[in-house]
């Protein structure tokens, strides 16, 4: 077997065995096959496609390059969340406690931010004392006594992916659906999860702009998980206009708080919902849909749910107290005030742009050796479908940084589109892929 006809084969528009996909992904990780010719290898497939057959054993193979975490002392059923990532998803400081207190385990390996704004670890950080370096044996003990913990992904996992993820970003080769979905689902597969939630999102801020290409990943990364015997479901969710009001870390730490407390916004809360819910089905806690948004509501109305992200904070060297005390999160100096220069309503918020100028405010990272300042970011004060006057507050701006603050402004200015006549609402829910069915809504 020869790199050479692995690559002429898939130039050719053939189907690659299990075998042939195994070798090439072996001996690249292995350093035995050159860049150059990996290069090629994408680029066949970028043109000509992956069936799903191939896009499963090229997951596979991914998966295997690397350490495959051992979960199976933990007790239940395992569930993992991912998300394709937007602006101001803070989802999993909301979601992990309102799990956990449902009496699913949660076991979550989670990324840093790169882009946009910061990771689910990043906004973690942003809590006086907390710690996502966990040793394998304290993260499952806390699991298994308190039924949560969140820690840092380990480097040693799928090593072909990040040899190849550096490549595909200087070939032009990333936007393809088996590609992207091998990339997002080895990783996952390799976390150790009993069974994987994720959620899809589409539109402005999200990697997938269409609702068509939302369908086709969330669809690629349900074959590729119940293909190798993972039970997965995906929902495609809206990211059109920023998650909620909060964009920034420290700032979305306090939202997901207030969400624990009943006072969440409402597309935020309606997301936390959803997919608690399908997270309790996938672990055999709630027997359907409808069964797990009751236990979801009843942990947030009844306090379990905030009382365990206490403990889970704690558990991980944090300090509690900033759950009733926001005062105790480091906040940035200075704040202002972006004002509407016209009157009428609010028809689109380019959720990438408000994303940008957070991360110019130094809430996101442009290159993985940026710092991040976690008390900057930005409130939306209006949101689509609502009325503002010439002159109102559409967002406020938390900033350190005086020589960023022009830049900032002026890309939340062109971010906010405001006419005369009111649009429908959107949806924020479009539908669930699973194994059996697609269903859009």
């Amino acid at each position: 077997m020869r790199a050479y006809d692995i690559i002429k084969k898939k130039r050719d528009n053939k189907e690659l065995t299990k075998e042939e996909i195994d070798y090439f992904i072996d001996k690249y990780s292995n350093g035995e096959i050159p860049d150059y010719q990996a290069s090629s290898f994408l680029m066949a497939i970028y043109l000509n496609k992956m069936n799903s057959k191939e896009t499963t054993y090229l997951t596979e193979a991914m998966m295997k390059s690397g350490e495959i975490i051992d979960l199976s002392s933990i007790n239940g059923i395992k569930v993992d969340k991912h998300s394709t990532g937007g602006v101001g998803d803070k989802t999993t400081i909301a979601l992990a406690p309102i799990v956990s207190a449902c009496g699913a385990p949660v076991a979550k390996m989670s990324g840093r931010g790169l882009g946009h704004t910061g990771g689910t670890l990043d906004k973690l950080e942003s809590i006086p004392g907390f710690s996502v370096d966990l040793d394998s044996e304290k993260f499952i003990e806390l699991v298994n006594s308190e039924k949560i913990a969140v820690c840092g992904q380990t480097s040693s996992i799928a090593l072909a992916d990040k040899k190849m993820y550096a490549l595909r970003d200087v070939t032009a080769t990333v936007e393809n659906i088996s590609l992207i979905s091998s990339s997002i689902m080895c990783k996952k597969l390799a976390s150790g999860a009993d069974a994987i939630l994720l959620d899809v999102k589409t539109g402005d801020g999200a990697f997938m702009k269409t609702l068509d290409d939302s369908f086709e990943l969330a669809k690629a990364m349900v074959d590729i998980g119940c293909g190798m015997e993972k039970e997965t479901i995906a929902i495609v969710t809206d990211m059109d206009e920023p998650l909620g009001y909060a964009v920034g870390n420290s700032l979305e730490v306090i939202e997901a708080i207030e969400t624990l407390k009943g006072n969440g916004p409402k597309d935020f809360v309606l997301l936390c919902e959803t997919l608690g819910a399908y997270m309790l089905v996938l672990s055999k806690v709630a027997t359907d849909f409808e069964d797990g948004i009751k236990k979801v509501r009843e942990v947030i109305e009844n306090k379990k749910a905030l009382e365990k992200l206490k403990t889970f904070i704690k558990n991980q060297g944090g300090n509690p107290d900033v759950v009733d005390d926001y005062s105790l999160f480091d906040k940035a100096k200075n704040t202002y005030l972006v004002k509407s220069q016209k009157d009428g309503y609010v028809n689109k918020i380019k959720a990438e742009d408000i994303g940008i100028s957070a991360m110019i405010l130094g809430a996101g990272r442009e290159t993985k050796e940026d710092l991040l300042d976690l008390s900057a970011g930005i409130i939306l004060n209006k949101k689509v479908g609502d009325y503002v006057k010439e002159g109102e507050t559409i967002a406020t701006i938390y900033y350190n940084k005086e020589d960023k603050l022009e830049n900032s402004i002026k890309m939340i200015l062109d971010a906010y589109f405001i006419e005369e006549n009111k649009i429908d609402s959107k949806k924020l829910i479009y539908g669930v892929v699973t194994k059996d069915y697609i269903k859009k809504y």
